[in-house]
C-alpha cells in the first residue's frame, strides 16, 4: 500500500506550481515521521509485555512483589563426568517425585488433608532434617500399618481376640494371630508422648497392635496416625472398668507373678492378659521385663497391659533378641524418638491453629529462632535470681544470646546489612524470667547491634494435667518450640525432650540445681535429640546380677542431665 500511496501523491504534485510542492513535500516529511513513531511504538508494545512474562516467570515473588536475588544462582563450571551426570539427574528426578510433606517416605498419603492440616503443613515450618530414615525402618512402618488395619478395632480379628477376655482362664487360647498392647493414660503430656512412643517400638519388634486408651481429649490433640483405621482404644474394651484397679499387686501382673513364681511356659499359654508395671515406681521383678527370658514367657499372651510414663527405649536396645533388628530401623541410634515422634504425634486442627497463628504473629520474620523452655521443679513459687543468673549465663556463654552493649557503641545505630533480628519463644509456667529477659533486652542495646524480641504463649502457673485446654497449650508450645533453630531446655523435663526429639535437635540442657548452688557449667549440650529414660534397670539378665547398663554397648550412655538415667547416642 505504501508504494501505491506514494507514486499517487507525487504524480499529481508534478502537475502543481512549485510553491504547492513544496507544501506536499512538506506534508510528506511529517507523514513519514508519523509512520516511524508508529513503528517505533509498535515495537515498543511487542517488547515490554514479552519483558514483564519473563520476570513474571524468573524473578517475581507473590509473596511481596520484589524480585529475589537469592533466586538467581551462579552456576558453578561443570566438572563432573556424564557417568556422575546421570546419577545426578536419577537423584534428582527422584527427590523432586517425593512429596515433601511425607517427610522422606515416613509418612503416606491417602488422609483427608482437611482433617489433619499439620500432616501436610509442617514441612513448611520447619526446616529439613539432617536425619533421613532408613529404608528398613519405612519398611517396618508399612508392614504394621498393614498389620493395624488387619487387626484393629471394628476389625473381625479385634472381636474375637477382645472375647478372649471374657472367657474362663483355663485352656489353650487362640487369638488367630492378632496380638496388642494397650497403653494406659498416665501423667503429665510430656510423659505420654515419649511413653507412647517406646510402646510403639516395642509392637513394631513384637508384632502387636498398638492401643492407647485416652478417650476425646486424647483425639482432641492429635491427629489418628494410622490410615483408615484408629488407634484410640474403644471405651467399651471389656477391660476398661478394672484400669484404675491395676497395679503392682494385680492378679496378672508380671512382676507379682514373678515374685510369686506362678510365671512359667506353662501358666502364660493359659493367659488372655498380662499387665505389665513400667511406671518410675516399678520394683526389681517388675524390671525383669528387659530380660530375654522373660520377653519369651510373655510373647503369646493377646493382650498385653501396660503402664508407663518412660522413655524405655534404650533398654530396648539391650535385649539381645531385639539387637539386629534395632540396629537396622536405625543406624544413626540417637534418632528413635525424632523418627517414630514425626511419624506418630500431628497436632490437631485446633491444636495447629495456636501453632501456626502464634508462628505467623512472633516467629515468621525472625532471621533465627531461639527456644528457650525453663520448668524449675522445686520452686514454689517466685523468680529465683539463681535460675535466672543461670539462664542468662547460658545463653551468653554459648553464645546463643548476644551480651548487652555498654560506653558509647550503644549509641550506633546499624546499618540494614547489620541489623538481625532473633526471637526468643519462652516456655514457663510462670512469667517472672519472661519479665526480666524482655526488659534486660528492651532497655539495653546488644554489642552485636542485634535486635532481640522476647515472646512467651501461656503462663498457666502450674501443671493441669487433666484440663483440655492446659494440654492443648502446652502440645502447642512444645512443637513450636520444635520449629527453632536452636534450643534450651531444663534438665529432667520430658517437656523440653519432646520438642528436642521432634525438631532433630540436640538442645542446651540447663542443669538442675543441687543445694541452691549455680551448675558450672550452667548447661550443656545433649549428645543427641532422643529423650533420657529415667528409671532404667540396673541388672544384667544373663549373669543374673546387678550390673550398669549404661557402660555394655556404646550406643546407651548416661543421660546429660541425670547420672543414673540411660540415653541412645551415636557412636563415637
Amino acid at each position: 500500500m505504501y508504494p501505491s500511496r506514494r507514486r499517487l501523491s507525487l504524480s499529481r504534485a508534478i502537475d502543481k506550481e512549485p510553491e504547492e510542492q513544496l507544501g506536499v513535500q512538506e506534508k510528506r516529511c511529517r507523514f513519514l515521521g508519523a509512520m516511524r513513531i508508529t513503528e517505533i511504538l509498535a515495537l515498543f508494545m511487542v517488547l515490554v509485555p514479552v519483558s514483564l512474562v519473563i520476570v513474571a516467570m524468573f524473578g517475581y515473588d507473590q509473596g511481596n512483589g520484589f524480585v529475589q536475588a537469592s533466586r538467581f544462582i551462579p552456576m558453578e563450571p561443570n566438572v563432573t563426568s556424564s557417568s556422575d551426570d546421570s546419577t545426578l539427574q536419577r537423584d534428582q528426578e527422584q527427590k523432586d517425585s517425593v512429596d515433601l510433606s511425607l517427610l522422606g517416605g515416613l509418612l503416606v498419603s491417602g488422609f483427608k488433608k482437611e482433617s489433619c492440616l499439620s500432616r501436610y503443613q509442617s514441612y513448611l515450618y520447619r526446616k529439613a532434617s539432617p536425619y533421613k530414615p532408613s529404608l528398613h525402618l519405612l519398611s517396618k512402618l508399612r508392614a504394621y500399618e498393614e498389620l493395624h488395619k488387619g487387626c484393629g478395632p471394628g476389625t473381625r480379628s479385634y472381636t474375637n481376640a477382645e472375647r478372649l477376655l471374657k472367657q474362663k482362664q483355663t485352656g489353650e487360647i487362640e487369638s488367630e494371630g492378632c496380638k496388642y498392647v494397650v497403653w494406659m493414660s498416665f501423667s503429665g503430656l510430656g510423659n505420654r508422648i515419649i511413653s507412647i512412643a517406646s510402646v510403639f517400638l516395642y509392637a513394631m519388634l513384637t508384632d502387636r497392635v498398638l492401643l492407647v486408651e485416652g478417650g476425646e481429649q486424647f483425639a482432641d490433640l492429635f491427629c489418628e496416625p494410622f490410615l483408615d483405621t484408629t488407634w484410640l482404644l474403644p471405651k467399651d474394651f471389656t477391660l476398661a472398668s478394672q484400669f484404675s484397679g491395676f497395679g503392682q499387686n494385680s492378679a496378672h501382673c508380671h512382676g507379682d507373678m514373678l515374685k510369686r513364681k506362678l510365671i512359667n511356659e506353662s501358666s502364660v499359654s493359659s493367659l488372655s492378659h498380662l499387665y505389665l508395671h513400667l511406671a518410675h515406681d516399678y520394683n526389681e521383678h517388675d524390671k525383669m521385663f528387659f530380660c530375654e527370658e522373660d520377653q519369651n514367657l510373655s510373647k503369646n499372651v493377646p493382650w498385653l497391659i501396660m503402664r508407663t510414663n518412660n522413655f524405655f527405649a534404650p533398654s530396648l536396645f539391650l535385649i539381645p533378641s531385639f539387637e539386629e533388628e534395632l540396629g537396622m530401623m536405625f543406624p544413626e541410634k540417637g534418632t528413635v524418638f525424632h523418627h517414630l515422634g514425626r511419624y506418630l504425634f500431628h497436632p490437631s486442627n485446633q491444636v495447629w491453629g495456636l501453632i501456626t497463628r502464634y508462628y505467623q504473629a512472633y516467629l515468621a520474620k525472625a532471621d533465627e529462632r531461639i527456644g528457650l523452655q525453663i520448668r524449675v521443679f522445686d520452686e514454689k513459687s517466685g523468680v529465683s535470681p539463681r535460675v535466672t543468673k543461670q539462664i542468662i549465663s547460658c545463653v551468653q556463654n554459648e553464645d546463643l544470646l548476644p551480651r548487652l552493649s555498654k560506653g558509647e557503641e550503644q549509641y550506633k545505630q546499624p546499618s540494614e546489612e547489620e541489623l538481625k533480628l532473633k526471637s526468643v519463644l519462652v516456655t514457663s509456667l510462670t512469667t517472672g524470667y519472661f519479665e526480666i529477659l524482655k526488659t534486660m533486652y528492651w532497655e539495653n542495646p546488644t554489642v552485636t547491634r542485634d535486635v532481640i524480641g522476647i515472646h512467651q504463649p501461656s503462663h498457666e502457673g502450674h501443671q493441669q494435667t487433666e484440663k483440655l485446654m492446659h494440654n492443648r497449650k502446652a502440645w502447642a508450645e512444645m512443637y513450636l518450640l520444635s520449629l527453632t533453630d536452636k534450643l534450651v531446655i531444663s534438665a529432667w523435663s520430658t517437656f523440653g525432650y519432646v520438642a528436642q526429639g521432634l525438631g532433630g535437635l540436640r538442645a542446651w540442657i540447663l542443669y538442675k540445681q543441687e543445694n541452691q548452688t549455680n551448675p558450672n557449667p550452667p548447661c550443656g549440650r545433649a549428645m543427641s535429640p532422643d529423650p533420657c529414660f529415667h528409671a532404667p534397670p540396673y541388672y544384667d539378665c544373663k549373669a543374673k546380677k546387678g550390673t550398669d547398663t549404661g557402660n555394655v554397648v556404646p550406643h546407651v550412655r548416661h543421660c546429660e542431665d541425670i547420672s543414673w538415667g540411660l540415653k541412645l547416642v551415636d557412636n563415637f
